[in-house]
């Protein structure tokens, strides 16, 4: 089954997005904002990932348009993130939209800056890069205990699912669940600071026992603490499932989403 090779499309789209000028690690970001999210959350929305999921709701930022939004150093990025929490009131911080730990230099600095003012940090990441490099995984295990909360979203039940919704190498697949054994082992909390979302969009009641029982063999913990992902129908989100053909089994339109998926 052919694919391509997530870790090097990292590399390709780290040149194109991530910028060093002497000490300083520039990302780039295409928007800031509040949303609804884990009870309240500001967001910094980064561009480009290494994988090309074919229901992204933010693949005009993923696939293509790496030209837009802007170039901001860690400290820039941290001090608008914190910025907007104070000025509404929010506790909760993130990077989303692309994949953070592209430009992980720049990541961890965020991190440091943001946590270091009393605020939570959510990393959502897709934790190829954790899983394929370990010393990603121990150095945000080495923020136990300082507010961060890391999320790694799992594409699909298997390495076939895998494949049929992003179309990277299936054997990839397997560095999503890598990424949870290791920031477990390195020392993050299961089920508090690290724990899986899974995309069940495309699959059925087996293919949810199957995670379960590989999520139960890193930690019995991780089974337990799933955050279901699905797709939601926003126009552009249906505009690409267009494109790829994809059909999901089960899909929200924006104003029907449940709370419990808020």
């Amino acid at each position: 089954m052919p694919g391509y090779d997530p870790l090097r499309l990292s590399e390709i789209v780290e040149k194109q997005v991530v910028r060093r000028e002497g000490s300083r690690v520039l990302r780039r970001y295409y928007r800031f904002r509040r949303d609804r999210w884990y009870g309240g959350i500001v967001t910094g929305d980064v561009v480009g990932c290494n994988l090309r999921c074919g229901f992204c709701w933010a693949w005009r930022f993923t696939w293509i348009g790496y030209d837009k939004g802007v170039m901001l150093s860690a400290e820039e990025a941290a001090g608008r993130l914190i910025g907007l929490a104070r000025r509404t009131g929010t506790r909760q911080t993130r990077l989303s939209g692309g994949e953070p730990t592209i430009g992980f230099d720049h990541l961890v600095k965020v991190i440091e800056e943001v946590t270091g003012q009393g605020l939570r940090f959510v990393l959502e990441t897709n934790g190829l890069l954790l899983g394929a490099r370990e010393e990603y995984a121990e150095k945000l295990s080495s923020f136990h205990g300082s507010g961060i909360e890391v999320r790694v979203s799992i594409k699909g039940t298997s390495p076939e699912e895998y494949w049929l919704l992003t179309r990277a190498r299936p054997g990839t697949w397997w560095l999503q669940l890598r990424a949870l054994e290791n920031l477990v082992r390195h020392g993050l909390e299961p089920g508090e600071e690290v724990y899986p979302a899974v995309m069940l969009s495309f699959t059925d009641e087996k293919g949810v026992k199957r995670i379960k029982r590989l999520l139960a063999s890193i930690h019995p913990v991780l089974a337990r603490s799933i955050d279901p992902e699905y797709v939601f129908l926003y126009s552009h989100v249906e505009e690409l499932l267009r494109k790829t053909g994809l059909r999901p089994r089960i899909a929200y339109r924006p104003g029907e989403i449940p709370p419990e998926l808020v």
